[in-house]
């Protein structure tokens, strides 16, 4: 696993996403009340991208075709259709930076 530099927490204010490119993959970036969760950033279902959707509470919804998944777990919370989860990964804030493991 290898430790990245997602950003600065003053760029990355309560409400907001952010999409990360590191170790080959992109990442979204949601805080969520001052608390970091990321996931993979293409939606299971299309490939689009999630950090250009909204974000609702723990929710991100696909600007796309509107799939509803769980920035905490990672999981499909609502869309017509049965698609895979997403991907989870460990964030945390130190030192006034966002640091995620991959």
């Amino acid at each position: 696993m290898a430790r990245v530099l997602a950003g600065r927490e003053e760029d990355m204010p309560p409400g907001s996403m952010t999409r990360v490119s590191a170790e080959g993959r992109d990442v979204l970036v949601a805080n969520v009340g001052g608390r970091y969760l990321a996931v993979d950033d293409a939606c299971t279902h299309a490939g689009a991208s999630l950090s250009a959707g909204a974000l609702d509470g723990c929710t991100v919804r696909c600007g796309l075709h509107g799939a509803e998944f769980d920035c905490s777990t990672g999981r499909l919370s609502r869309f017509p259709a049965k698609v895979p989860d997403l991907g989870t990964y460990r964030a945390e804030a130190e030192s006034g930076s966002v640091y995620l493991e991959l």
